[in-house]
Protein backbone atom coordinates (compact mmCIF):
# COMPACT_ATOMS: atom_id res chain seq x y z
CA UNK A 1 0.00 0.00 0.00
CA UNK A 2 1.59 3.38 -1.55
CA UNK A 3 0.89 5.76 1.59
CA UNK A 4 3.35 8.69 0.55
CA UNK A 5 2.08 11.73 -0.60
CA UNK A 6 1.62 13.49 -3.79
CA UNK A 7 5.12 15.47 -4.11
CA UNK A 8 4.89 17.82 -7.14
CA UNK A 9 7.95 17.42 -9.74
CA UNK A 10 10.04 20.62 -9.89
CA UNK A 11 10.58 22.71 -12.95
CA UNK A 12 14.34 21.44 -13.16
CA UNK A 13 13.30 18.23 -12.67
CA UNK A 14 12.21 18.10 -16.34
CA UNK A 15 15.06 16.36 -18.56
CA UNK A 16 17.15 18.16 -21.22
CA UNK A 17 15.78 15.88 -24.05
CA UNK A 18 11.98 16.92 -23.04
CA UNK A 19 13.31 20.86 -23.17
CA UNK A 20 14.75 20.09 -26.56
CA UNK A 21 12.19 18.42 -27.70
CA UNK A 22 9.52 21.38 -27.18
CA UNK A 23 11.59 23.81 -28.53
CA UNK A 24 12.30 22.39 -32.02
CA UNK A 25 8.03 22.06 -31.86
CA UNK A 26 7.95 25.30 -31.21
CA UNK A 27 6.23 24.60 -28.15
CA UNK A 28 6.18 24.99 -24.37
CA UNK A 29 7.49 23.40 -22.01
CA UNK A 30 5.36 21.12 -19.75
CA UNK A 31 5.79 19.69 -16.31
CA UNK A 32 5.56 15.92 -16.11
CA UNK A 33 1.91 14.88 -15.05
CA UNK A 34 1.15 14.34 -11.24
CA UNK A 35 1.26 11.13 -10.02
CA UNK A 36 -2.12 9.75 -8.94
CA UNK A 37 -3.28 9.49 -5.28
CA UNK A 38 -3.48 6.17 -3.52
CA UNK A 39 -6.98 6.39 -2.98
CA UNK A 40 -8.19 8.03 -6.49
CA UNK A 41 -11.61 7.28 -7.23
CA UNK A 42 -12.52 5.84 -3.96
CA UNK A 43 -15.53 6.22 -1.45
CA UNK A 44 -15.83 5.43 1.69
CA UNK A 45 -19.04 5.73 3.86
CA UNK A 46 -18.21 6.19 7.47
CA UNK A 47 -20.87 5.51 10.28
CA UNK A 48 -20.32 6.82 13.28
CA UNK A 49 -21.15 4.89 16.82
CA UNK A 50 -24.16 5.81 19.58
CA UNK A 51 -23.73 9.45 21.31
CA UNK A 52 -21.62 10.70 18.21
CA UNK A 53 -22.03 12.07 14.90
CA UNK A 54 -20.44 12.26 11.90
CA UNK A 55 -18.34 14.80 13.44
CA UNK A 56 -16.44 12.28 14.89
CA UNK A 57 -14.86 11.59 11.66
CA UNK A 58 -13.35 14.45 11.30
CA UNK A 59 -9.45 13.82 11.44
CA UNK A 60 -9.78 10.11 9.44
CA UNK A 61 -12.01 11.84 6.85
CA UNK A 62 -9.03 14.58 6.16
CA UNK A 63 -6.44 11.74 5.40
CA UNK A 64 -8.48 10.01 3.24
CA UNK A 65 -9.35 12.85 1.37
CA UNK A 66 -6.08 14.21 1.29
CA UNK A 67 -5.07 10.99 -0.33
CA UNK A 68 -8.05 11.30 -2.91
CA UNK A 69 -10.85 9.68 -1.77
CA UNK A 70 -14.20 10.84 -1.67
CA UNK A 71 -15.55 10.70 1.68
CA UNK A 72 -19.22 10.35 3.09
CA UNK A 73 -19.50 10.72 6.89
CA UNK A 74 -23.51 11.64 7.50
CA UNK A 75 -24.77 12.41 11.28
CA UNK A 76 -27.72 9.68 12.28
CA UNK A 77 -31.52 11.31 13.01
CA UNK A 78 -30.78 12.82 16.93
CA UNK A 79 -27.53 13.01 17.03
CA UNK A 80 -25.14 15.32 16.49
CA UNK A 81 -25.93 18.61 14.99
CA UNK A 82 -29.08 16.46 14.56
CA UNK A 83 -30.11 16.48 17.96
CA UNK A 84 -32.88 18.65 17.57
CA UNK A 85 -34.52 15.63 15.47
CA UNK A 86 -36.36 13.79 18.91
CA UNK A 87 -39.65 13.45 17.93
CA UNK A 88 -40.66 11.14 16.71
CA UNK A 89 -37.93 8.77 18.60
CA UNK A 90 -35.55 7.34 15.92
CA UNK A 91 -34.87 3.81 15.54
CA UNK A 92 -32.51 1.25 14.55
CA UNK A 93 -34.67 1.28 10.94
CA UNK A 94 -34.72 5.21 11.18
CA UNK A 95 -30.77 5.18 11.21
CA UNK A 96 -30.02 2.86 8.93
CA UNK A 97 -32.45 4.82 6.28
CA UNK A 98 -30.58 7.12 7.46
CA UNK A 99 -27.48 6.27 5.82
CA UNK A 100 -29.36 4.26 3.12
CA UNK A 101 -30.61 7.56 1.70
CA UNK A 102 -27.01 9.92 2.22
CA UNK A 103 -25.82 6.66 -0.40
CA UNK A 104 -28.28 7.30 -2.59
CA UNK A 105 -28.63 11.04 -2.72
CA UNK A 106 -24.82 11.22 -3.66
CA UNK A 107 -25.17 7.94 -5.96
CA UNK A 108 -22.36 6.01 -4.62
CA UNK A 109 -21.35 2.87 -5.96
CA UNK A 110 -18.39 0.47 -5.46
CA UNK A 111 -18.01 2.17 -1.44
CA UNK A 112 -16.01 0.99 0.97
CA UNK A 113 -18.90 1.17 4.40
CA UNK A 114 -17.36 1.71 7.72
CA UNK A 115 -19.41 1.49 10.74
CA UNK A 116 -18.19 2.44 14.13
CA UNK A 117 -19.27 0.42 17.75
CA UNK A 118 -23.44 0.60 17.74
CA UNK A 119 -22.70 1.54 13.63
CA UNK A 120 -22.17 -2.18 13.47
CA UNK A 121 -26.02 -2.90 13.47
CA UNK A 122 -26.83 -0.28 11.24
CA UNK A 123 -23.85 -0.80 8.19
CA UNK A 124 -25.41 -4.59 8.60
CA UNK A 125 -28.71 -3.38 7.76
CA UNK A 126 -27.53 -1.24 4.99
CA UNK A 127 -25.34 -4.14 3.45
CA UNK A 128 -28.56 -6.04 3.64
CA UNK A 129 -30.42 -3.75 1.39
CA UNK A 130 -27.39 -2.51 -0.64
CA UNK A 131 -25.24 -5.57 -1.13
CA UNK A 132 -24.61 -4.87 -4.95
CA UNK A 133 -22.97 -1.24 -4.22
CA UNK A 134 -20.44 -2.16 -1.64
CA UNK A 135 -17.30 -3.50 -2.34
CA UNK A 136 -15.47 -3.62 1.58
CA UNK A 137 -17.10 -3.40 4.49
CA UNK A 138 -15.53 -2.58 7.49
CA UNK A 139 -16.59 -2.99 11.28
CA UNK A 140 -14.50 -1.23 14.03
CA UNK A 141 -15.16 -2.32 17.69
CA UNK A 142 -18.77 -2.96 16.00
CA UNK A 143 -21.46 -5.18 16.40
CA UNK A 144 -22.14 -7.53 13.89
CA UNK A 145 -25.84 -8.75 14.32
CA UNK A 146 -27.41 -11.92 13.20
CA UNK A 147 -30.99 -11.74 11.46
CA UNK A 148 -33.54 -10.90 14.27
CA UNK A 149 -30.97 -9.78 17.03
CA UNK A 150 -30.44 -6.57 19.02
CA UNK A 151 -27.88 -4.48 20.22
CA UNK A 152 -28.25 -6.21 23.57
CA UNK A 153 -28.71 -9.88 22.19
CA UNK A 154 -25.55 -9.93 19.36
CA UNK A 155 -22.80 -10.98 21.62
CA UNK A 156 -21.67 -14.44 20.49
CA UNK A 157 -22.74 -16.65 23.11
CA UNK A 158 -25.68 -14.36 24.26
CA UNK A 159 -28.11 -16.29 26.59
CA UNK A 160 -31.83 -15.53 27.93
CA UNK A 161 -30.26 -14.12 31.12
CA UNK A 162 -27.32 -12.20 29.81
CA UNK A 163 -29.73 -10.47 27.42
CA UNK A 164 -32.39 -9.69 29.42
CA UNK A 165 -29.21 -8.52 32.02
CA UNK A 166 -27.99 -5.93 29.22
CA UNK A 167 -31.46 -4.66 28.50
CA UNK A 168 -31.68 -3.90 32.03
CA UNK A 169 -28.50 -1.79 32.07
CA UNK A 170 -29.38 -0.34 28.47
CA UNK A 171 -32.77 0.96 30.50
CA UNK A 172 -30.80 2.50 33.43
CA UNK A 173 -28.76 4.76 31.44
CA UNK A 174 -32.31 6.20 30.05
CA UNK A 175 -33.68 8.13 33.41
CA UNK A 176 -36.31 9.40 31.12
CA UNK A 177 -36.51 5.82 29.42
CA UNK A 178 -35.93 7.07 26.05
CA UNK A 179 -32.27 8.68 26.15
CA UNK A 180 -29.15 6.92 27.13
CA UNK A 181 -27.50 9.80 28.98
CA UNK A 182 -23.78 10.00 27.24
CA UNK A 183 -20.82 7.92 28.54
CA UNK A 184 -17.74 9.87 29.70
CA UNK A 185 -15.32 9.91 27.08
CA UNK A 186 -13.08 7.67 29.70
CA UNK A 187 -15.02 5.05 29.07
CA UNK A 188 -14.70 5.34 25.30
CA UNK A 189 -11.11 4.07 25.55
CA UNK A 190 -9.71 8.26 25.57
CA UNK A 191 -7.28 8.50 28.22
CA UNK A 192 -7.60 11.54 30.53
CA UNK A 193 -4.27 13.37 29.46
CA UNK A 194 -5.98 13.53 26.18
CA UNK A 195 -7.08 16.76 27.00
CA UNK A 196 -7.69 17.84 23.72
CA UNK A 197 -9.91 14.79 22.25
CA UNK A 198 -11.51 14.64 25.90
CA UNK A 199 -12.94 18.38 25.79
CA UNK A 200 -13.61 17.88 22.24
CA UNK A 201 -15.96 14.75 23.38
CA UNK A 202 -17.17 16.29 25.77
CA UNK A 203 -18.41 19.36 23.72
CA UNK A 204 -19.87 17.10 21.24
CA UNK A 205 -21.05 13.87 22.36
CA UNK A 206 -25.50 13.61 22.52
CA UNK A 207 -27.58 11.88 24.04
CA UNK A 208 -28.73 8.51 21.99
CA UNK A 209 -32.07 6.93 21.82
CA UNK A 210 -32.80 3.71 23.83
CA UNK A 211 -35.02 2.12 21.20
CA UNK A 212 -32.25 1.66 18.64
CA UNK A 213 -30.69 -0.73 21.23
CA UNK A 214 -33.63 -2.84 21.51
CA UNK A 215 -35.12 -3.12 18.11
CA UNK A 216 -34.35 -6.43 16.33
CA UNK A 217 -32.90 -6.03 13.25
CA UNK A 218 -34.40 -7.82 9.79
CA UNK A 219 -31.96 -9.03 7.33
CA UNK A 220 -33.80 -10.96 4.67
CA UNK A 221 -30.69 -10.62 2.67
CA UNK A 222 -28.47 -12.35 5.03
CA UNK A 223 -26.97 -8.85 6.09
CA UNK A 224 -23.63 -8.38 5.20
CA UNK A 225 -22.52 -12.38 3.59
CA UNK A 226 -20.75 -12.64 0.68
CA UNK A 227 -19.25 -9.26 1.26
CA UNK A 228 -15.55 -8.61 1.74
CA UNK A 229 -15.49 -7.66 5.30
CA UNK A 230 -13.08 -6.70 7.85
CA UNK A 231 -12.89 -6.54 11.22
CA UNK A 232 -10.59 -3.90 13.43
CA UNK A 233 -10.43 -4.83 17.19
CA UNK A 234 -9.26 -1.57 19.77
CA UNK A 235 -7.24 -3.24 22.06
CA UNK A 236 -5.56 -0.57 24.55
CA UNK A 237 -7.99 -0.86 26.10
CA UNK A 238 -10.34 -3.65 25.27
CA UNK A 239 -13.73 -1.75 25.95
CA UNK A 240 -15.18 -3.73 29.07
CA UNK A 241 -18.69 -5.27 28.82
CA UNK A 242 -18.59 -5.10 25.42
CA UNK A 243 -19.58 -7.68 22.63
CA UNK A 244 -16.78 -6.58 20.50
CA UNK A 245 -13.71 -9.02 21.68
CA UNK A 246 -16.04 -12.03 21.77
CA UNK A 247 -16.33 -11.23 18.14
CA UNK A 248 -12.93 -10.74 17.17
CA UNK A 249 -12.36 -14.00 19.00
CA UNK A 250 -14.53 -15.68 16.31
CA UNK A 251 -13.78 -13.82 13.03
CA UNK A 252 -9.70 -14.12 13.44
CA UNK A 253 -11.05 -17.75 13.12
CA UNK A 254 -13.16 -17.10 9.84
CA UNK A 255 -11.13 -17.02 6.55
CA UNK A 256 -13.66 -15.07 4.70
CA UNK A 257 -12.95 -12.02 7.09
CA UNK A 258 -9.98 -9.69 7.55
CA UNK A 259 -8.79 -9.76 10.84
CA UNK A 260 -7.11 -6.25 12.15
CA UNK A 261 -6.20 -5.28 15.70
CA UNK A 262 -5.29 -1.52 16.79
CA UNK A 263 -3.53 -0.55 20.10
CA UNK A 264 -5.84 1.87 21.31
CA UNK A 265 -9.33 2.67 22.62
CA UNK A 266 -12.92 2.19 21.66
CA UNK A 267 -12.65 5.72 19.97
CA UNK A 268 -9.80 4.59 17.68
CA UNK A 269 -11.14 7.32 15.24
CA UNK A 270 -10.61 10.43 17.78
CA UNK A 271 -7.59 8.67 19.42
CA UNK A 272 -5.60 7.39 16.22
CA UNK A 273 -7.25 9.00 13.32
CA UNK A 274 -4.26 8.10 11.21
CA UNK A 275 -3.71 4.41 12.19
CA UNK A 276 -7.26 3.82 11.40
CA UNK A 277 -7.15 5.69 8.24
CA UNK A 278 -4.23 3.25 7.50
CA UNK A 279 -6.74 0.51 7.69
CA UNK A 280 -9.03 1.82 5.97
CA UNK A 281 -6.77 2.54 2.64
CA UNK A 282 -5.57 -1.21 3.04
CA UNK A 283 -9.24 -2.54 3.38
CA UNK A 284 -10.01 -0.22 0.26
CA UNK A 285 -6.96 -1.22 -1.65
CA UNK A 286 -6.78 -5.28 -0.69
Amino acid sequence: MDRRSVVKAPLGAVGLGAIGLAANAGCATTAAPAKAKPLQGQTFVLVHGAWHGGWCWRDVRATLEANGARVLSPTMTGLGERAHLRDPIPSLSTHIQDIVAAIEAEECENFILVGHSYGGMVITGVADRMKSRIRHIVYLDAAVPCDGQTFASQAPGATPESVAASEAAFRSLAPDGQWMAVFPPGVLGVPAENVAATQWLQRRLTPHPLRTWLEPIALPNRGSEGLARSYILCTNPVMRGASFGAHAALIKQDPTWRYREIATGHDAMVTDPAGIAALLMEAANG
